[in-house]
């Protein structure tokens, strides 16, 4: 981000082509967006490793997925972040023991349902709660069903383990989990970042105004569009609000989608439970976010 930027200074009018500018305009953005929530999901992934017990975290969620995932979904609602907090937040609950299952559903709700997404999506639809309560039940549905779909389906060897800590406890624990989550998960930010700038700047902006108009399709352009923008969960439904000619049905799913899958959170999920886990979790969820998001659209809008 710091050499996009001094560049930009030290060429000055000399910037090169329009879609270079670009590139490098959305890269910052989504890196300057992004980087603060990233760093607070490190601090609290760091306090849990630190200062918070095995056996406290074990006790806190029942062992039936049944009851743990809904719960874990529910728990999303307390933590206001992106979803780049999320991340480190659910690979370490998943070293401390907490059941995968449980882990998953909160990463997904927790970026999607906190209280600052649903304000943000009220004062951009003003006078429309029926969206707002929309989005929220559509959210959580998806990340439920995928916390229960993992508790069925999902196997050990697709997650990449994160070795519970035996070692130091205290602030040794907690600065060793900083410096290693921040070098870790900031990399893995900055290859999503760059993931999204190119896909930003490659997709024909007259390529979906001619796609608006078809009933159906505008919901899945608009779905695949949030996992290519990247866009903040707290920022998105301004995005979403400015798409005026899509039917309100795709803008739901353009903010359901976007805080559960985006080329970033692609990107930090792969580093932090491995490439098999990141591709088969990301489009599960994006054909379940997709589904959720038109049939609450079809019995609330």
């Amino acid at each position: 981000m710091l050499a996009v930027l001094v560049g930009r200074h030290v060429l000055g009018d000399r910037t090169g082509p329009a879609w270079l500018e670009a590139w490098g305009a959305v890269f910052v953005a989504v890196c300057v967006q992004a980087l603060p929530f990233l760093l607070l999901g490190v601090v609290l992934s760091a306090a849990i490793a630190g200062f918070v017990p095995a056996r406290l975290l074990e006790r806190a969620l029942p062992r039936n997925p049944l009851l743990a995932v809904p719960i874990a979904g529910a728990a999303g609602v307390v933590l206001p972040g992106c979803e780049c907090a999320s991340v480190p937040v659910a690979g370490r609950l998943i070293a401390r023991g907490v059941a995968p299952a449980a882990a998953l559903a909160f990463l997904l709700s927790s970026p999607a349902v906190n209280p600052v997404v649903l304000v943000a999506t009220a004062v951009a639809f003003p006078g429309r709660p029926e969206l707002v309560a929309a989005r929220f039940l559509a959210s959580l549905a998806t990340a439920v069903v995928m916390g229960l779909l993992w508790s069925r389906f999902g196997r050990p060897e697709w997650l990449r383990p994160r070795t519970p800590s035996n070692g130091p406890t205290g602030w040794p624990a907690f600065r060793a989990s900083l410096e290693h989550d921040v070098l870790h998960a900031g990399g893995f930010l900055v290859i999503g970042g760059m993931t999204a700038a190119t896909l930003n700047v490659a997709v024909p902006r007259g390529l979906l105004k001619s796609l608006a108009g078809l009933p159906g399709v505008d919901v899945l352009v608009l779905a695949v569009l949030a996992v290519l923008l990247a866009v903040c969960s707290e920022a998105d439904a301004f995005v979403a609000a400015g798409l005026t000619s899509f039917s309100t049905t795709a803008k739901l799913a353009f903010m359901v989608v976007g805080p559960m899958v985006d080329a970033k959170l692609i990107a930090l999920q792969a580093g932090t439970f491995g490439r098999a886990f990141a591709w088969r979790f990301s489009s599960t969820t994006f054909v379940v976010a997709v589904t959720a998001a038109t049939l609450t659209g079809w019995w609330l809008l």
